[in-house]
């Protein structure tokens, strides 16, 4: 599914997904990935949502006041955070917002293009979690 918008040259765009990955600014990445309008680097150690721990954040808590939003793809169906993640998320300054990847995937490229500071935590929309 294409879900790119018009935005100036040069940002990181989230162009497809599909179970086995992404496409980000015609670069292919198989498994999950972190996007940001510059850069997109694989989620090294996270394959579903239950491998979500406060370790699996460790990139984006590092520069966390550099980011105005951090939205988290949580593969094919939407699914909260388990409380005691997300308190300690918050404790260290992180809100995350969740949705499924495809929501979050048309999410990140709309505030791309209006010049935010988004950070898109994904996971690929598989049908197990």
């Amino acid at each position: 599914m294409d879900v790119t918008p018009l935005v100036r040259e040069g940002l990181q765009l989230i162009q497809t997904y599909s179970a086995e990955g992404f496409k980000v600014s015609a670069q292919s990445y198989n498994g999950a990935v972190i996007v940001t309008p510059e850069t997109t680097l694989p989620w090294d150690g996270v394959s579903i949502f239950s491998d979500l721990t406060l370790d699996a954040f460790e990139r984006v808590l590092l520069s966390k006041d550099e980011i105005d939003v951090v939205l988290l793809g949580t593969g094919a169906k939407m699914a909260f955070l388990p409380k005691d993640l997300q308190q300690a998320l918050q404790a260290q300054g992180l809100i995350v917002d969740c949705m499924d990847t495809g929501a979050a995937c048309r999410t990140f490229n709309v505030l791309v293009a209006e010049g935010r500071r988004v950070v898109a935590m994904m996971l690929a929309p598989v049908t197990h979690s």
